[in-house]
């Protein structure tokens, strides 16, 4: 079985009961294990069994209920997208002008006080069936191409409740100008409704033609991101440098950046220094000095020197197509409150098209004359009123503004669950080395025990820790280097999880870690140096032993600073009452020695690797909701078991893989912002969602007459259709309010 995963354009969506039944549709066939689809991006993300499904199948069960999909081999690229969209766009432009032009025209020539006013040939019901046909079936023709194929599969959605109530009131009016005789035999004035019908469709149009103008602005973050790329590269070939299209840039390329000139592609700098503004991937102002060895990210700016650099990373592996890609699968996403809202909207359609038929007996059985026009009037409301518009855009287009104001921010947010989810934490967990503390230790003191020289002591602890990847080691080695000591080849070289490494120097067998190595290989530590290793470590810094044989022949001691946004950061997470508990293999002196300068109370000290996964699920036993946030390939599975897993964007491939959430500015500020953002968004989506079904339950006895027995109020289907645009383009402007929140 091989598993796909792919992304399709759908076209025709405008309400939730539209995605419910193309994803009813998509998981009923065949190979298809999952189907979300999403109004506000208009795609469909299917997860699918190759052997069993393809492009085709997914294309036909989408276009058996009334819908249009774009596979991805024929989709198209963001300039035509955007061309078509704006040529859409004017499409539905001129459906909303023709629409309310007609449609006002035969108001004026029927609407009682206006009558008066028209001329005479406006008057005429033939010239008024004339006006509305065009409308009704060339500007609301995409209501019938949904309803219809919907209807054949028993489905019902928006569009059906549209075309269902204009289509009553353009059939009725319809029959009275082909036979007012039989109307007035039945006791009725013999007066068309062509008004409602046209002007309903208009409005229903305005207020979509609106509402993607409005769409259109929540996915702005995608728009800016992919505007941040290069065009060109100017690449050293042949020893002579020439401009070439970014798409033509290989990896090995050498590549030239003067000042001012955005860097085409990651990369790692060969000669030259600068500083560079990463502010359109981070989110932090402050530039960054780039020197040889150092990495360099396509589409940020080059500001002060030239440098060039060897090309790493290019097309879809670059950070920049990384974070894009994650954007876009966040927005594309599923937040849990939105399936509800999804659920509901599938019943609710049903429920309204049986609340109107129920409308039209009541009025037509209890109603005042002329009863057929009342009932007839008042059934064309409630389906008119009822469209569930509002609630398929309340939790999306929040979700797209929330996900995107993130990205700006240097916050990538992998999915809409876990951006519902942050705001509900109320413990964080810090891994210390490489997220509290900036991960580059240094060598503070070198203590030799027994008769070896200082030089000596450097020489056997680089030569062991040359074939380890922990930062401690790559300082120690560093360390060797800078004071130009020789290393040594070890073999038999074995790194020891939580412990330290051992290996063979010759015919000496070395032993370099902490007290559990020193424990497991029966290396004594006497009192003294025991005292000595002890006040190393209430000084916050990591103690190495060094053991030959059986004796132990030397202390290291190392220190990592402390990143510069970590005190801050914690102190803003208690300020909100959000227990934080530090995680780290060191010892419980050195510890409580580095929580004590954060101010955190909760220490998780001498930890094994293996052994995080486990503390996290403990605290989530005691009923907790918990943020897990690291850096390294060890702090993968705690971030996968967390609720909400944080990488650090300057960490491993595999531990921003396995996180919900990825802070590429490294600033440990942005973890709270991460949790403002979430509370933010969910206060939105909330608001949106009350509205979007206040509105409803409110309107709905309204359009039904429940007013009528005690003020004599009836709603007009024209109002019905101005009430539902609204309450649309509401749910889409208070998404967009989301832009202004500060985090």
């Amino acid at each position: 079985m091989t598993t796909v995963k792919k992304t399709y354009s759908v076209k025709g969506m405008h309400c939730a009961s539209c995605v419910r039944v193309i994803e009813k549709s998509l998981t009923r066939t065949p190979g298809i294990s999952d189907a979300v689809v999403n109004l506000a991006t208009e795609k469909a993300t299917v997860t699918y069994d190759s052997a069993v499904c393809n492009d085709e199948q997914v294309s036909a069960a989408v276009t058996r209920v009334g819908y249009s999909i774009v596979t991805p081999k024929d989709a198209l690229s963001e300039d035509q997208e955007k061309a078509e969209k704006v040529l859409e766009l004017k499409r539905l432009r001129n459906k909303v002008v023709i629409s309310l032009l007609f449609g006002a025209l035969i108001l004026w020539g029927s609407f009682p006080g206006l009558i008066q006013t028209a001329p005479e040939w406006l008057k005429l019901f033939w010239v008024q069936l004339l006006l509305a046909t065009p409308v009704q079936f060339w500007a609301g023709w995409d209501y019938y191409r949904a309803t219809i194929p919907a209807l054949k599969n028993r489905t019902a959605n928006m569009d059906t409740l549209v075309a269902l109530g204009t289509t009553v009131a353009y059939a009725y009016s319809a029959f009275v100008t082909f036979f007012p005789e039989v109307v007035m035999d039945i006791g009725l004035d013999a007066m068309p409704y062509f008004d409602v019908a046209t002007i309903v469709i208009g409005l229903i149009l305005l207020g979509r033609y609106f509402e993607a103008k409005a769409k259109g602005q929540t996915s702005e973050a995608i728009k800016k991101l992919i505007g941040l790329q290069a065009k060109t590269a100017r690449v050293i070939r042949d020893g002579r440098e020439i401009d070439v299209p970014i798409e033509e840039v290989r990896i090995g390329d050498v590549i030239r950046v003067r000042p001012g000139e955005k860097i085409p592609v990651d990369g790692i700098v060969t000669e030259g220094e600068s500083s560079v503004d990463e502010s359109m991937i981070t989110g932090e102002s402050i530039p960054v000095d780039k020197h040889a060895k150092d990495t360099v990210v396509g589409a940020t700016m080059n500001k002060t020197g030239t440098f060039t650099y060897t090309a790493s990373k290019i097309g879809q592996d670059t950070m920049l197509a990384q974070i894009i890609k994650l954007v876009q699968e966040a927005q594309g996403s599923k937040a849990p409150i939105q399936r509800i809202a999804d659920t509901i909207s599938s019943y609710f359609v049903p429920v309204v098209i049986m609340l109107a038929i129920a409308t039209f007996a009541i009025w037509y059985v209890f109603g005042p004359n002329p009863v057929l026009l009342f009932a007839l009037l008042n059934m064309v409301a409630v389906l008119i009123i009822a469209c569930p518009c509002a609630m398929g855009l309340a939790t999306p287009t929040a979700i797209m503004v929330g996900t995107g104001l993130g990205a700006e921010k240097g916050i990538l947010i992998k999915d809409a669950e876990s951006l519902e989810i942050a705001h509900k934490v109320n413990v964080i967990i810090f891994d210390k080395t490489g997220t509290l503390t900036n991960g580059k230790p240094e060598v503070t003191d070198i203590i030799p025990i027994t008769s070896m020289s200082r030089k000596e002591l450097l020489a056997v602890s680089s030569s062991i820790e040359k074939g380890s990847e922990h930062s401690l080691a790559e300082a120690i080695v560093k360390k060797a280097e800078d004071e130009q000591v020789s290393i040594k080849p070890i073999t038999q070289f074995k790194a020891i999880a939580g412990h330290g490494v051992e290996g063979l120097l010759g015919t000496k067998h070395i032993y370099f870690g902490n007290r559990r190595l020193m424990k497991q290989k029966s290396i004594a530590i006497d009192l003294q140096h025991n005292k000595q290793i002890e006040q190393l470590e209430h000084d916050g810094k990591t103690v190495m032993m060094l053991g030959i044989n059986t004796t132990l022949v030397g202390l290291i001691a190392v220190a990592d600073t402390i990143k510069d946004s970590a005190k801050d950061a914690i102190a803003v997470l208690k300020k909100k009452n959000i227990e934080v508990v530090m995680i780290t293999g060191d010892n419980q002196r050195t510890a409580r020695a580095i929580a004590a300068k954060l101010g955190i109370d909760r220490v998780l000290a001498e930890v094994l690797p293996n052994q995080k996964e486990a503390e996290v699920k403990k605290i989530q036993a005691q009923g907790k909701v918990v943020a897990m946030v690291g850096d390294g390939i060890n702090d993968a599975p705690a971030l996968a078991a967390a609720d909400v897993g944080i990488a650090m964007g300057s960490g491993t491939d595999v531990a921003i893989e396995a996180a919900d959430i990825t802070l590429i500015n490294k600033n440990l500020l942005s973890v709270s912002s991460a949790i403002e953002l979430s509370k933010k968004t969910m206060r939105t989506i909330k608001l949106n969602l009350f509205w979007a079904f206040g509105y409803n339950i409110l309107l709905i006895p309204i359009a039904m007459g429940a007013l009528y027995p005690f003020f004599q109020v009836l709603l007009s289907p024209i109002f019905a259709s101005v009430a539902m645009a609204t309450s649309s383009i509401s749910v889409v402007s208070n998404s967009l309010l989301l832009k202004r929140v500060k985090i």
